[in-house]
């Protein structure tokens, strides 16, 4: 992979996201480990790690749902399209029983808000597992949950 690349710090990012690819996370311990290989410090990999929001820092579910929190989405998730609807946010936390950044107890799932997934025409939109699920309503989420849960 080093050869693919023009710098060590150009390779940062695809070294963080194939550790946490086979470990679902990436540790304390894999950045020192990381730091030797690339022969960065291990501040420059931290500060790499943190700054983009798919790179887990701790342990996470099974299933990551990542909530889109731009104006967009805040949006079109905040004014009910019917009588009763939740905010996305809101009925997440209510059916999964946790807060944003927190897992679930079975660990079955991490919900963890995030700035704009780019996808405003489908708003409100979140990402789980990587798809893009937009138009969200109650229903929409409580089925997108149950399928989940059962997988």
């Amino acid at each position: 992979m080093l050869k693919e690349v023009p710098t060590r710090q150009a390779g940062s990012v695809d070294a963080l996201k194939i550790i946490q690819k086979h470990r679902g996370w990436v540790s304390d311990e894999a950045l020192d480990d990381l730091s030797a290989v690339l022969g960065l410090s291990r501040a420059d990999l931290e500060s790499v790690a943190t700054f983009y929001s798919l790179i887990f820092r701790k342990p996470v579910g099974r299933h990551v749902i990542l909530v889109c929190d731009s104006v967009s989405c805040w949006i079109m998730g905040c004014l009910p399209r019917s009588v009763g609807e939740e905010q996305v946010m809101d009925r997440l936390q209510r059916k999964l029983g946790i807060q944003p950044g927190e897992t679930t107890e079975d660990g079955v799932f991490t919900l963890l808000p995030t700035v704009c997934l780019g996808h405003c025409e489908q708003a409100p939109v979140m990402m789980l597992d990587g798809e893009i699920i937009g138009n969200l309503t109650d229903e929409k989420i409580d089925q997108i949950l149950a399928e989940k849960r059962e997988s």
